[in-house]
């Protein structure tokens, strides 16, 4: 491709993100992130047929694989549908479970239902025919096994005590829609367990199947969308559009849109333009042990799905620009607990450009962070999502305890990024800013949550994931982060310091200034009487370790005279200070809100919030009314 077309192709690609960045919402003017849970994931839809330019092939689970599948009438296989798409047809799915996968395909196609009806894929077959073992257990042959290992760069001898090798094998086993977890050997087999034997191919399980539905993986993908030449055809460079599906029980990436992978630093221009314009609406993705949706390529959307019971990623989001997350769910993803290996239930990886994830459910994710952007991304926007319950608040009180095991928003080794009108409720580290550059949080509501600002000397020498931190801004450059108007709310049983900005002792003359160019207008709630681990924790100090215990905002403006002028702290609260901590109401009343001097929010704040008063000024994630 020369460069004016690629040129042109590019700035028309900007300008349908900007058509849709503006107009898609649903929520015309800046409420705050939404509390009520059923506005988020997948939503009941008639879908009418799809206005395509090419013909609808009609598939059902029971299908002729004989039949055309041109009418309503004659469906054929998925199958046989599949290898028969060109550019601009679509698939139109009668409801039922197709228990199939390996889909692959190259051209612009459209996945849709036929009406209001279900189709399901699932990867698993049923298995019926089981014996028992002298030792109590039951066994059943299987020929389609799916061995793993974890990657090369996993520290076994720290973590295999916590996470054994056989949990990084890719089966799964269901029992009425269960997943059994893995043990080392047929002895160690019990209920609710199982063991594959790869030598001899079976399968061994310790629960009764008599009476009860056992499933058991036998494709690996549900979906791959190519660039290499498939059934005839050279790939046409367009994302396919798949809406209302449910895809669940797979053992490794459900469903991958593939393309080029950078091993390199590598320019916007060198990557995401194999497959473009991907949409992915209504559909869920579930109960899978590797990736969710794989994804590389510009201009994707992902609207109203719900990504949930996943293991290393929920939704993988590589080397891609101008994409656009909205009203999704996110939930529970690491479901076997693997340690060393980095999980986050949304990962927006390697040199991303301008992914905007947005009114967005991240919930319930114990073993795992929420939404990650790490290695080389710019101008990150997270904005208006409800991000709650991220990894063990409780675990994570200790004083001067930087380094959370997760975190709801984290922003790695990256720069430029808006992080703003978000609640965190519950979570180990609310938000995490870790060896990057020019991020702002803005208006954002923490809830018994924390925010972090870290930086240390990874980038001076050799890195353990090589040419990744080369990606990053220099060591030097690690600063310019705004911290305005958010409000830090913490319950009585919980002593959390509010925030921190943390570097290790070893570098406190050579980062010798504020990682923070802006702070001020932040509001702190402290339902105890006292702050036994201190307000901030504030480097680098002139004290021992190069890190301090702040307990109020003026101390934090002795040391920065233009920090934390208009901030305040509120302890032991007798009455309210928001509307309704308890039904997650966590906007400031009438009288709290009067006590407060919020700063007016700068245009580029107010147009990623959808704000509409140009002068807007308030705190936390909710406008007063």
């Amino acid at each position: 491709m020369n460069k004016l077309n690629y040129f042109f192709r590019a700035g028309v690609l900007a300008t349908i993100a900007i058509i849709s960045f503006a107009c898609s919402s649903p929520v015309e003017t800046y409420q705050g992130p939404v509390k009520d849970k059923s506005f988020y994931g997948p939503q009941a839809q008639v879908y009418e047929l799809p206005s395509v330019p090419g013909k609808i092939y009609y598939v059902s689970p029971d299908a002729d694989v004989n039949a055309d599948g041109l009418s309503i009438e004659t469906p054929t296989t998925i199958e046989v549908a599949i290898s028969k798409v060109v550019s601009g047809d679509a698939i139109v799915m009668r409801g039922g479970v197709y228990r199939t996968g390996n889909l692959t395909f190259n051209q612009g196609i459209t996945i849709q239902p036929y009406r209001d009806e279900q189709p399901v894929l699932n990867g698993t077959l049923i298995a019926a025919d089981w014996s028992k073992t002298a030792d109590g257990a039951w066994v059943t042959k299987w020929d389609y096994l799916f061995p793993g290992a974890p990657e090369s760069w996993w520290n076994r001898q720290h973590e295999e005590k916590f996470t054994p090798l056989h949990r990084f094998n890719n089966d799964g086993i269901f029992v009425d829609g269960k997943f059994l977890e893995s043990v080392a050997s047929k002895k160690d087999v019990v209920e609710g367990t199982y063991f594959v034997d790869y030598n001899t191919k079976e399968i061994y399980i310790g629960t009764d199947p008599t009476g009860k539905t056992v499933e058991i993986t036998a494709f690996r993908k549900a979906i791959m969308r190519t660039i290499a030449d498939v059934h005839g055809k050279k790939s046409d460079g367009r994302g396919p559009v798949i809406k209302g599906l449910i895809i669940t029980q797979y053992p490794d990436t459900m469903v991958h849109i593939d393309g080029y992978y950078p091993q390199k630093v590598s320019s916007e221009t060198e990557h995401g333009k194999d497959v473009i314009g991907t949409v992915f609406e209504n559909c869920t993705f579930s109960k899978c042990f590797r990736i969710g949706v794989f994804a590389i390529g510009d201009s994707m959307v992902m609207r109203n799905c719900k990504i949930i019971d996943t293991n290393t990623e929920g939704l993988y989001l590589v080397a891609s620009s101008d994409v656009l997350l909205e009203r999704n769910i996110f939930a529970n993803n690491n479901i076997e607990r693997w340690t060393g290996f980095y999980p986050s239930s949304v990962k927006i990886f390697n040199q991303t450009h301008r992914v905007v994830c947005r009114n967005n459910l991240i919930i319930d994710q114990p073993n795992s962070n929420g939404l990650w952007y790490d290695v080389g991304n710019r101008d990150g926007v997270f904005v208006n999502n409800w991000v709650e319950n991220i990894g063990n608040v409780q675990k994570f009180k200790e004083k001067e305890q930087i380094w959370s095991n997760f975190s709801g928003f984290f922003y790695e080794i990256s720069s430029h990024a808006i992080c703003a009108g978000n609640v965190f409720l519950n979570c180990e580290q609310g938000a995490f800013v870790l060896n990057s550059a020019n991020v702002q949080l803005w208006n954002n509501t923490f809830v018994n949550s924390t925010a972090s600002f870290g930086r240390n000397s990874r980038g001076d020498g050799n890195d353990h994931f090589g040419w990744h931190i080369n990606t990053a801004p220099g060591v030097d450059a690690r600063e310019n982060h705004i911290l305005k108007n958010n409000l830090f709310y913490m319950q009585k049983d919980l002593s959390r310091n509010s925030w921190s900005a943390w570097q290790p002792a070893d570098m406190c003359e050579r980062l010798n200034k504020s990682t923070l160019t802006a702070e001020n207008n932040n509001f702190y709630v402290y339902e105890a009487d006292e702050l036994e681990n201190g307000l901030i924790l504030w480097s680098p100090a002139k004290a021992e370790k190069c890190t301090d215990t702040l307990s109020t905002p003026e101390e934090l403006t002795a040391l920065y005279p233009e920090f934390s002028t208009e901030s305040k702290l509120f302890k032991g609260i007798s009455t309210p200070f928001l509307t309704n901590v308890s039904a997650n109401d966590f906007s400031l009343n009438a009288e709290s809100a009067g006590k407060l001097k919020a700063a007016i929010l700068p245009e580029e704040i107010i147009k990623v919030m959808n704000v509409s008063d140009k002068k807007a000024s308030f705190v936390g994630a909710y406008m007063p009314e």
